[in-house]
């Protein structure tokens, strides 16, 4: 059966380059919605001109197909507050350091910083203006810390600043991250320039959020240790804020993140203890209708409660999908049901698209459907129990052939023992998550035994020790791949021919996997020659000097502290993403000679000798005091650099100077790592 035979499954993929094109090439609200309108009017003509003549066209598909990729681009635009007037950008001056008075809702809560406690908010008044949009909110920690929950309105004067830029080459693009959620500023205040307002309008997300304070407050008569409830609450009420770096690094390093993220094996079992509890209702005149209705519901309920997260959105739409087909005895398709979730998703959240979490859990399921068949027919053991974890590795397996290599893009590392945790984990998985339902159903009502507490306590500790165990294996923890989206695409291609050879094996489909694998070869080959071969770098680092010098797959690093770990991530990012496999530690010199280009370094001693050479960059560090007037009338470099381990009193002053003189000035804290290709 082929994939694209489905008129579902080829409308969704039109969808999905809709709204990638949108997002890529931001087309204009009013040309998008003109777009549409002329694709449709095109689409409805031939649909006449065919059903007179009684023929098919190729033309009609085609019109189809391009009037829905133009339903994408609407759509991108659509969900864009910034394209209408009331969105905060287009009513009010941001671009002074004025204070505003802002009046706020809070939308979601974050998981904290080191400094400051985050959430997302809604702006509702700037000024006396009405307004629309997101933003984020900062609030420093301090000893009158008071968490903000979701619905609280406050009002608070502060100033918007400019979401950051990467400091450093490689380094995750927050701004990035956040713009796709459609927010493009935030706010910084303290909790005594807060000022809670009164107010009884209540959201959904509010009702969702005070259900789960309720169920933690009530759990927590129990004793759970925190570590324990985190966990309960990720698998439970999708909600992983509160769960501990370390722990969930152990997740990560062991292959079983997944574990902590609402999906389909969630919603399926909650669908099963639904149906079982509504049965009763389909003795009754119109009663399959009325239980169908109240599963949608009840899941839709339960997606709420978890946050909407990806996961949890993509698995709920596809069980009301199978809820409806099942209860109503219509025939059920998994590859319709997919991309009908898929399509209903992107519909609504458009942007969704460019998510991790969305991507790895259609790929996984994708792939799941696909190549578990062909792996698990293999082999057919005689004992009920060998056959079941045969076929728990075989879904395992096949999961990871599909996101291996996006997982690789982003994470850069393949817990080789994903196998041996899930092996372990998901066969209990059911009864585990059953069991903590039971639980928190019976905590609400106050009737949970302690002693069915502890025991179900003792299991999620078990379940953590146990992975904290596997990911402490190290020597089967492959860290630092570089795998770039090139990378990407090629794997894709090869994985696709191998499956088409695993259905039927045939001379042309292994002619086809050899073609691909020599494609991921080239891919190879053109990463390699495209490496920087001579690259000088000035990293972004508060209050220390890191520079990196990058001769032909070797980098030499430099600093003025204790240890490279400190830095560890800056130089992993940096020689990750240029695929540089050698690094080696050197000491920070004052005179830098890059082929026909000179960087003389400046230090806090202030002094330099310029009689022999005159260089073209020079680098201020550690906050020298220095004459720069003088300085530049000596040499007249071409840029002057100031990284982070200089005063900021020192940095302004020597940027009015060199503005007043015209000189270049390149500060890494505002622009990010300066780089001389040479």
């Amino acid at each position: 059966m082929q994939l694209l035979n489905f008129t579902i499954i080829k409308l969704t993929v039109c969808l999905v380059l809709g709204i990638f094109l949108g997002y890529l090439f931001n087309i204009p609200l009013n040309a998008s919605l003109c777009i549409m309108v002329s694709f449709f009017a095109i689409l409805l003509v031939l649909y006449f001109v065919a059903k007179n003549q009684f023929i098919k066209t190729s033309w009609f598909g085609v019109s189809s197909f391009l009037a829905m990729i133009s339903i994408g681009l609407l759509t991108v635009n659509l969900h864009n507050e910034k394209n209408f007037s009331n969105h905060y950008t287009n009513q009010v001056s941001i671009k002074n350091d004025s204070l505003k008075r802002i009046t706020f809702k809070i939308r979601d809560v974050l998981k904290p910083g080191k400094f400051h406690d985050k959430y997302i908010i809604d702006l509702l008044d700037i000024d006396g203006r009405n307004v629309k949009g997101k933003s984020l909110l900062n609030i420093k920690k301090d000893s009158v810390t008071t968490f903000l929950k979701v619905d609280d309105i406050i009002v608070s004067k502060t100033v918007f600043s400019n979401l950051a830029l990467p400091s450093n080459p490689h380094q995750f693009d927050y701004k990035a991250y956040l713009e796709k959620k459609y927010i493009y500023h935030q706010l910084f205040a303290s909790n005594r320039s807060l000022f809670k307002v009164n107010s009884n309008t209540h959201s959904l997300s509010g009702l969702a959020n005070n259900i789960r304070e309720y169920i933690n407050s009530k759990l927590k008569l129990y004793h759970f240790n925190s570590d324990e409830l985190a966990i309960i609450n990720a698998l439970l009420l999708g909600q992983r804020q509160d769960i501990s770096d370390s722990v969930y690094k152990s997740y990560i390093n062991a292959g079983a993140v997944h574990i902590l993220a609402v999906s389909g094996l969630h919603v399926g079992i909650l669908l099963i203890i639904l149906s079982l509890a509504l049965k009763p209702m389909e003795s009754f005149k119109y009663g399959k209708l009325v239980k169908t209705v109240l599963l949608v519901v009840f899941l839709w309920c339960f997606a709420l409660i978890a946050g909407l997260s990806a996961s949890v959105t993509r698995a709920v739409t596809m069980f009301s999908i199978v809820a409806v087909a099942i209860n109503l005895k219509r025939p059920t398709n998994i590859y319709n049901t997919l991309a009908i979730s898929m399509f209903i998703i992107l519909l609504f959240k458009p942007l969704l698209l460019f998510d991790i979490g969305f991507q790895l859990s259609y790929l996984a399921v994708f792939s799941i459907v696909i190549v578990d068949p062909l792996i698990y027919k293999r082999w057919k053991p005689k004992y009920k129990i060998v056959d079941f974890y045969w076929h728990t590795f075989t879904v395992t397996l096949s999961a990871q052939l599909g996101i291996i290599p996006i997982s690789l893009y982003y994470f850069h590392q393949f817990p080789s023992l994903f196998f041996i945790s899930n092996l372990v984990i998901v066969p209990f998985l059911g009864f585990i998550l059953g069991f903590g339902i039971l639980v928190m159903l019976l905590a609400v009502l106050n009737i949970l035994p302690q002693f069915i507490a502890d025991t179900y306590g003792y299991i999620i500790g078990f379940m953590n020790r146990f992975i904290n165990w596997v990911s402490r294996q190290e020597s089967f923890l492959f860290k630092d791949i570089a795998f770039s989206f090139l990378y990407v695409l090629a794997s894709y291609l090869v994985i696709i021919c191998l499956i088409k050879l695993l259905k039927k094996w045939h001379y042309y489909r292994l002619k086809y996997l050899l073609i691909a694998v020599a494609i991921f070869q080239g891919a190879a080959i053109y990463t390699n020659y495209n490496k920087p071969t001579n690259e000088f770098i000035v990293f972004h680092k508060n209050r220390h000097s890191l520079i990196a010098n990058t001769l032909y797959n070797k980098m030499g690093v430099a600093q003025d502290f204790d240890s490279l770990s400190k830095t560890n991530n800056i130089i992993k990012n940096y020689a990750i993403g240029n695929h540089i496999d050698i690094i080696e530690t050197d000491s920070l010199q004052h005179l830098y000679l890059l082929n026909k280009k000179k960087l003389l370094v400046i230090d806090s001693l202030g002094v330099y000798n310029i009689k022999l050479f005159e260089p073209d960059y020079i680098l201020l560090r550690q906050s020298p005091k220095i004459n720069l007037d003088r300085l530049i009338d000596s040499i007249n470099p071409k840029y002057i650099i100031a990284d982070g381990s200089n005063y900021k009193s020192y940095i302004r002053y020597w940027e009015t100077i060199c503005k007043k003189r015209g000189t270049p000035f390149h500060q890494t804290g505002k622009k990010g790592a300066f780089i001389i290709r040479y």
